[in-house]
């Protein structure tokens, strides 16, 4: 703390005490009780999409959607410009408006998104491998909920079929289990600085074994305004599938997300997993899934032993031969369920069996068979909350699966106008305890282009959602999965008052 801070704080201090004196025999020094924090909606977002592919044939989408913020402040903007190590008062760089023309993705040429009011999707395009990170900020009535949905078709190689990431806000600490170094695995993780100052960032592998010892994941530099991708297999020569990776971050902040490629049977992004906890919900394995696998770690001294449940349509099931899993101290751990949902919508649900430990996990889940297949991940998620927005939908080709493991629940959803046209749609509907429901989302009314769906729990118990977008491109049954935790557009304000009482004491 500076000195002019400790001044501040003595001169306050001194003039609360001053105006205490004379007010210590005041009938209007009555107490009152203090008031509970106001929520608010937020003034300013700031969102980080990693690069796209690196792949030549890649054809990207962006979609950027506000929902619409009961108080929001009125006016404002929301913007995406290339990580390039330009200033922050640097120029925006691309064209304006609602698509952008294709182009190599460099400096000047980047899609910028410009939505034009809350409630509307706005989407833009580009292809190629020069598309680089964005760096977003919205703020006024474009800021609450703020959401921007990056999805890549790669038609052919390494990583093949449809990749989805939800552009995020910068941290400290990320978790990512389920990441591989092993052979036919191309996996990278991609770290973006928003901020004027480098940031400093280690890179750490756990394997079945424990932490991989290695010393290039040791005080990485990611310049400011910049963006870097680190080929995990450069940090080690032990090749290991189903690694966790820890990312943390010594000085500054970063966005971070694992993008994991395989040689035969596609890739997506792996986003970071829900912080460690004891209880966690892994929501929305597809019904069709052919083989689904569990990946947990954690970091405490003490082992965890947790149940595993599935949330069926019915209720909760335990799956037959997988009925707990025992994660060592420090390792991470690997158990395949095969095609756990057996045809039905399923979201895994993690419990202690005795002692509470934090644990982290995700799932890599597979559709499709044999030269046909296509991978997609599900990080453990947080609880939807108040809200969680998702945008890129369409009338054909979007799941959305609510979960909710600890008691019935009533959700709204609403299906925003579409991006080249339509009119809002609002759905409710019910969700039973211990159940997951793939419902049958709403669409709005004349849609033409793409739409949002905001998720809103009105009564009940936690809810947990994620939406799967599908195409089958050559015969391949292609997707990505994203969760949908809160999409953090309020804020709890508290409410302060004088209390001069408290210098009585």
């Amino acid at each position: 703390m500076n000195r002019t801070t400790l001044s501040l704080i003595a001169g306050t201090t001194a003039l609360a005490a001053v105006t205490a004196f004379a007010s210590l025999d005041s009938p209007s020094a009555a107490k009152a009780a203090p008031e509970a924090a106001a929520q608010l909606p937020v003034e300013r977002t700031g969102l980080l999409c990693p690069a796209p592919s690196m792949s030549d044939i890649a054809d990207t989408s962006y979609t950027s959607f506000t929902p619409v913020t009961k108080g929001a402040a009125s006016g404002g903007t929301a913007q995406l410009r290339a990580a390039d190590g330009q200033s922050a008062d640097g120029p925006a760089g691309a064209q304006k408006g609602g698509k952008s023309g294709k182009g190599s993705g460099k400096k000047g040429d980047q899609p910028v998104l410009t939505p034009k009011a809350p409630g509307t999707p706005v989407t833009g395009d580009t292809s190629g491998a020069e598309t680089p990170a964005l760096i977003g900020t919205a703020d006024g009535g474009f800021a609450p909920g703020w959401t921007v949905q990056e999805t890549t078709e790669v038609a052919a190689g390494t990583g093949r079929g449809l990749q989805g990431v939800n552009c995020t806000g910068a941290d400290t600490e990320f978790w990512f289990p389920g990441a591989d170094t092993g052979a036919g695995r191309t996996d990278y993780v991609h770290l973006t600085n928003p901020d004027d100052s480098a940031a400093v960032v280690d890179v750490e592998l756990y394997g079945k074994d424990g932490a991989i010892k290695s010393s290039l994941g040791e005080n990485l530099t990611v310049k400011p305004h910049a963006s870097d991708a680190i080929l995990l297999s450069t940090l080690t020569d032990e090749r290991q599938s189903g690694l966790t990776v820890h990312v943390s971050v010594r000085s500054g902040r970063v966005g971070a997300a694992v993008q994991a490629l395989d040689d035969k049977v596609g890739g997506d992004w792996l986003a970071a997993a829900a912080d460690p906890a004891a209880s966690l919900v892994l929501p929305g394995i597809p019904k069709d899934a052919t083989d689904v696998r569990l990946i947990a770690f954690t970091h405490g001294d003490d082992d965890a032993d947790l149940k595993i449940r599935l949330a069926s349509p019915d209720g909760l099931i335990t799956p037959a031969g997988n009925e707990t899993l025992h994660v060592k101290s420090g390792t991470t751990t690997t158990v395949d369920l095969g095609d756990v949902t057996r045809g039905e919508a399923g979201s895994l649900v993690l419990t202690p069996t005795d002692q509470a430990v934090p644990v982290v996990a995700a799932l890599q889940v597979i559709r499709g068979k044999g030269d046909k297949r296509e991978t997609a991940f599900i990080p453990a998620a947080a609880a939807v909350g108040t809200r969680a927005t998702s945008a890129d939908n369409s009338a054909k080709g979007t799941t959305l699966a609510l979960t909710a493991p600890g008691g019935t629940a009533t959700v709204k959803v609403t299906a925003s106008a579409g991006s080249e046209g339509g009119s809002p749609v609002t759905k409710t509907y019910t969700v039973k305890s211990g159940t997951t429901q793939d419902v049958d989302a709403p669409v709005p009314t004349g849609l033409k282009g793409t739409y949002a769906l905001t998720v809103e729990p009105v009564s009940g118990g936690p809810v947990y959602a994620s939406r799967t977008l599908a195409a089958t491109e050559r015969g391949i049954p292609a997707f990505t999965v994203q969760t949908l935790p809160n999409d953090r557009g309020m804020v709890a304000v508290p409410q302060t008052q004088e209390d001069l009482s408290i210098l009585q004491k």
